[in-house]
């Protein structure tokens, strides 16, 4: 008895949930009759419809009738994308009409071909009916239709291309259905579009809208690039393209990779390579691939995010020789409760396509997406053996306000208990973010290089500051006076000329040239000598008799000092006169033997007494001199006149 009544209410139920589907599919999708329709997706909010065969000429006598609607409250908003119906005498080759709910007609009937100006209709009303009907004729591509809510006034056709636009930023609304009308696209959501791929189509490959509900965009004109890649993505594939003036570029928020902490997938393949060694096919290590064993028929991948974000798309990448085909996505937020994502305009399980044409990279987004922690990948179809490298793309942290981002159908889902998953020795990989211990390091080594720098700096600006001390000569004003403390002129090439010879130093032995060093003139060239050379030379005496008429004008020497041993005076003048003031002004430097260079007045009138063995006389002590401050000198006696008569000039 209970066996009955359990399977009297199956059937009820089962027949309950038919009744469900039929209406929403009557209504909703195939609000369609005839034998002339061509693609078409209705929903509550948009939709798109098209004559059979588009962009071909359609079919002889045929007749197709869509019913359009909105909710109650709004208005009908029609675009004709395309429309080309072969013009005939009362439109008998074939026409297009829409009539409202009494069966008035509002527009029509349409044949030929339409202005720009004219493929948008308003309609008064949330409900209409597009009736066309196709006699006999030999041309004519057909019509796309769009329709949206009077709500939505930026509508746009499938069929607009970005190059259709003139401004930078572009902002409009995809009507759903977009996906299955003629258009191409070229390049992918990671580099951008060509201009001329068709908006729509373009926005759903980017995952920015849905094929089922359609919605607003956002893209930005920019800079083209050289080639624009293929890509496989949402059920749409892309060509390769060359060059363009513009690309376009889908703008979305959230849409970065989410950290992934742990694997944990229903097998793992273990491979022998060509060299020997043993390969283990398992995820997160440095982002290696995962493949399933080969007696695993129902594979799984569990992915554990770093924490409960909000996950917009998928992104698996398998090998030329593994790869899946389709999958499934199941979610939870505890790892508890899980649940089937579904397609957002029906109570179907969502198959995503992973694989086509070659492509292994391939991105599937979830829109509406989900907020979750734990996803569950089970592949439906593979070549060989189940194999993917997974990415998951979302928003970090999750809004607190549901589980959905955009505005529409929240999500439909199937609770799942967790012990339902079947699996064959489940291998759990963990692949934590970055280590602390690696970042602690990093750290240490930054800072002990940021320090031996300054050190390094600091040793280098106290080595000039020494040298640049060290290079200061008793001549600047910083200098100390007698009574001072020791400079630090060691350095023997800062020692000035002429030395001042003490009374008790020994004369140099051999004696110091005769002639002085040329001069050097600021550039580092050497000015030429001030004694004349040897007549046979070649050297004229100049044309002015007097050498100190033009001084510098002309080259003029000097003779050279005789070959004996002779004294002369210091290479400056000394002052006649020092008074005790000037005295204390006297710079003193100290050579590198501790030798005390004193610029003072020495007076010079030397009796025999105070001859000394060296060849100095002792100076008379000021206190007690008997002369007047002087500078005498014993002149030395030549042994030929010094010559001062010039050559006249030849």
């Amino acid at each position: 008895m209970h066996a009955r009544y359990g399977a009297l209410w199956d059937a009820m139920e089962f027949s309950r949930v038919w009744l469900i589907l039929s209406i929403e599919t009557l209504v909703l999708v195939c609000g369609q009759k005839g034998n002339g329709c061509g693609h078409t997706v209705l929903n509550p909010s948009s939709g798109t419809l098209t004559s059979l065969n588009f962009p071909g000429t359609y079919p002889n006598h045929t007749q197709c009738e869509w019913s359009l609607r909105v909710p109650k409250g709004q208005t009908l908003l029609l675009n004709l994308g395309d429309f080309d119906l072969e013009r005939s005498q009362d439109c008998i080759s074939g026409s297009l009409t829409i009539t409202d709910t009494s069966g008035a007609t509002v527009v029509g009937p349409l044949c030929g071909q339409l202005s720009s100006t004219g493929r948008n209709i308003s309609v008064s009303t949330n409900e209409v009916t597009v009736r066309f009907i196709s006699g006999t004729h030999r041309s004519g591509r057909g019509f796309v239709m769009s329709y949206s809510t009077n709500q939505q006034s930026e509508l746009i056709s499938c069929l607009d291309r970005g190059t259709h636009f003139s401004s930078q930023q572009i902002s409009a609304f995809c009507p759903a259905g977009c996906k299955g009308v003629t258009g191409e696209i070229w390049g992918w959501h990671g580099q951008g579009y060509r201009d001329t791929s068709v908006l729509c189509k373009a926005a759903i490959h980017a995952g920015v809208i849905s094929d089922s509900l359609g919605g607003m965009i956002n893209v930005s004109l920019q800079r083209g690039i050289t080639l624009y890649e293929s890509n496989f993505s949402n059920g749409v594939l892309s060509k390769t393209g060359s060059l363009s003036d513009k690309r376009l570029i889908f703008h979305r928020d959230c849409d970065r990779e989410l950290t992934v902490v742990a694997y944990n997938t229903s097998s793992v393949w273990e491979e022998v390579n060509r060299f020997g060694q043993r390969v283990l096919w398992s995820p997160g290590h440095g982002g290696s691939q995962w493949a399933a064993s080969s007696g695993d028929q129902q594979p799984w991948m569990e992915i554990e995010l770093w924490n409960k974000s909000s996950v917009i798309g998928i992104v698996t990448k398998g090998t030329p020789h593994y790869y899946i085909e389709s999958y499934t996505l199941m979610f939870s937020k505890d790892r508890k409760n899980w649940k089937v994502y579904k397609v957002a305009s029906s109570k179907d399980k969502k198959v995503f396509e992973a694989h086509s044409d070659g492509h292994v990279t391939v991105l599937n987004s979830l829109i509406p997406p989900v907020v979750a922690r734990y996803l569950l990948l089970k592949p439906q179809r593979w070549h060989i053996r189940a194999s993917a490298l997974v990415q998951v793309l979302g928003c970090p942290s999750a809004p607190r306000s549901g589980d959905g981002l955009n505005t529409g159908k929240p999500v439909v889902t199937e609770t799942v208990p967790l012990d339902t998953l079947s699996t064959e020795g489940p291998v759990v990989t963990r692949s934590s973010g970055p280590s602390q211990a690696m970042i602690l390091v990093a750290g240490m080594v930054l800072g002990a290089a940021l320090c031996v720098g300054c050190l390094l700096a600091g040793l280098i600006w106290w080595r000039r500051k020494k040298t640049a001390q060290i290079k200061k000569c008793c001549v600047d004003q910083g200098c100390q006076g007698f009574h001072g403390k020791k400079l630090p002129c060691t350095n023997p090439e800062l020692v000035s000329y002429p030395l001042v010879r003490n009374i008790h130093d020994a004369l140099p032995n051999p004696p110091l040239n005769d002639y002085a060093e040329p001069d050097v003139v600021a550039g580092g060239q050497m000015m030429g000598l001030t004694f004349r050379p040897p007549l046979e030379e070649g050297y004229t005496v100049p044309y002015t008799l007097n050498h100190y008429d033009t001084p510098g004008q002309l080259p003029e020497y000097a003779d050279p000092l005789p070959a004996e041993p002779e004294y002369a005076t210091p290479f400056s003048e000394m002052p006649t006169d020092l008074t005790p003031v000037s005295r204390q002004n006297q710079p003193v430097c100290r050579s590198a033997q501790g030798t005390r260079a004193e610029l003072i007045q020495q007076q010079y009138d030397c009796p025999a007494h105070r001859v000394i063995s060296n060849g100095y006389c002792t100076p008379v002590s000021p206190s007690t001199g008997q002369h007047k401050a002087s500078m005498i000198y014993f002149e030395p006696q030549t042994v030929e006149p010094l010559l001062h008569t010039y050559h006249e000039p030849l």
